[in-house]
């Protein structure tokens, strides 16, 4: 049954708590990491067959298995990739940057170069489970970006095959190269390289906890994009909303992990409790439903607060991954929200659109994160450089203020440095 606080206990430390996990796997994803950076791809194949029961006669997928998986998916399921595909294309495109030049008249030019990274990894989880939207959102950013090779990896089943659904993704993605290997190993390989899988300057997308851990050790050797946590779904609703709709939208995060979380804000402490018996209606029903059961018992939350504004200002310290605005004005709402991964606004815009066809990105900052970092973006997949150009006239101008400065963190060759130029044309 699901937790509902009432207006006087909304300051509580246990409505803010969440789900961590408790399982450390720092060692195994350490010796992971050194297997592959000794062994290269002999490791690969030993590790792929320990962990993912499959013995592979190539890591890489070929051209032949890409087109016979694009020819087993329903047409009409090709139609809908393209369709969100079309729509991931639209959004990101606004993200792109170009970068700019200053040119001052008094010999002084500067600017930034907005530079894509050479080679970027996507790693999308895979084996019992198949997730082509992943696909799609991470590898279309990087296209856009202008990053010249796109490397996927993703876990085989048990037959060595990759789920045809998530080929075909990545055929209409336009991914570059594609691996059969999952998990810590896989992380590895595009941190360090191997004999086959070459190595990336980024890795981006959702793991389980050997991949999140193991994203975290190569950080540094490579850039990522961040450290997800369990997937989290937060509503503010008026005393105007269906409690069935309602239910329905916690429960499609609930869901996806037992350590998921769903809660709901409202105003109407008689909307919370038909909300609460809609929970129970609905759970039994759902194929995930022990899953979902395990999500809402332990993390689940219905705070009553006292006017919309105090929701607002709730949601902001939870900083959700997920935060729907079901209520009557959500443009109005809008502007009192600061923190939140995605933000679905309006009672007909569920957080599955956002997952698969809207077009803003669904990998999205999680735990409190949304505080201080963002969607994954076009800008992940960039760089930029700085440039300077002085004349010398310019120079003569600036030298003794910066040697002036550098002395005073006690930086004497920095100072020379500054002066030189005018000594020696003395």
């Amino acid at each position: 049954m699901i937790k509902i606080y009432e207006k006087n206990s909304i300051t509580s430390g246990e409505v803010f708590e969440r789900s961590t996990p408790t399982n450390d796997v720092s060692g195994a994803v350490a010796e992971i990491i050194a297997d592959v950076i000794k062994n290269g791809d002999e490791a690969l194949y030993r590790l792929t067959e320990k962990f993912d029961k499959a013995t592979l006669s190539s890591l890489a997928v070929t051209d032949d298995e890409i087109k016979e998986a694009y020819g087993a998916v329903e047409p009409e399921f090709i139609k809908i990739l393209e369709r969100a595909a079309e729509n991931i294309r639209a959004f990101h495109k606004n993200q792109v940057r170009t970068g700019y030049m200053m040119n001052r008249e008094d010999g002084i030019v500067m600017g930034q170069r907005v530079i894509p990274v050479d080679r970027a990894g996507i790693y999308v989880p895979g084996g019992t489970a198949a997730y082509p939207s992943t696909v799609l959102m991470t590898a279309i950013p990087a296209k856009l970006a202008g990053v010249s090779q796109i490397v996927m990896v993703t876990p085989p089943g048990k037959d060595g095959k990759i789920a045809p659904v998530i080929l075909a993704a990545a055929k209409v993605a336009g991914v570059d190269n594609i691996y059969k290997i999952g998990g810590a190993q896989a992380i590895a390989a595009l941190a360090y390289g191997t004999q086959t899988v070459p190595k990336v300057d980024k890795i981006v997308g959702p793991g389980n906890a050997y991949v999140a851990e193991a994203k975290r050790q190569v950080f540094g050797r490579v850039s990522i994009d961040m450290i997800a946590g369990p997937s989290e779904i937060l509503i503010i609703s008026d005393g105007n909303s269906n409690p069935a709709v309602l239910a329905a939208d916690m429960l499609s995060q609930a869901e996806h992990d037992r350590s998921a979380s769903a809660v709901l804000i409202t105003t109407s402490k008689e909307l919370a409790g038909k909300v609460s018996e809609q929970l129970e209606i609905q759970i039994p029903k759902l194929e995930r439903a022990e899953i979902a059961r395990a999500s809402i018992d332990k993390n689940g939350k219905i705070i009553i607060a006292d006017s919309i504004k105090d929701a607002a200002v709730i949601s902001n310290e939870i900083a959700p991954e997920h935060l729907e605005l079901c209520v009557d004005d959500p443009f109005e709402l809008l502007p009192l929200i600061r923190h939140a991964g995605s933000v679905f606004m309006g009672r007909y815009c569920p957080e599955p659109l956002g997952d698969y066809m809207a077009g803003p990105n669904h990998t999205l900052p999680t735990s409190g994160t949304a505080k201080f970092s963002s969607p994954l973006s076009v800008d992940d997949f960039v760089k930029t450089m700085q440039y300077s150009y002085f004349t010398k006239e310019a120079l003569t101008r600036y030298k003794d203020d910066v040697s002036y400065f550098a002395k005073k963190e006690g930086l004497t060759a920095h100072a020379k440095s500054a002066v030189i130029r005018d000594e020696i044309n003395e």
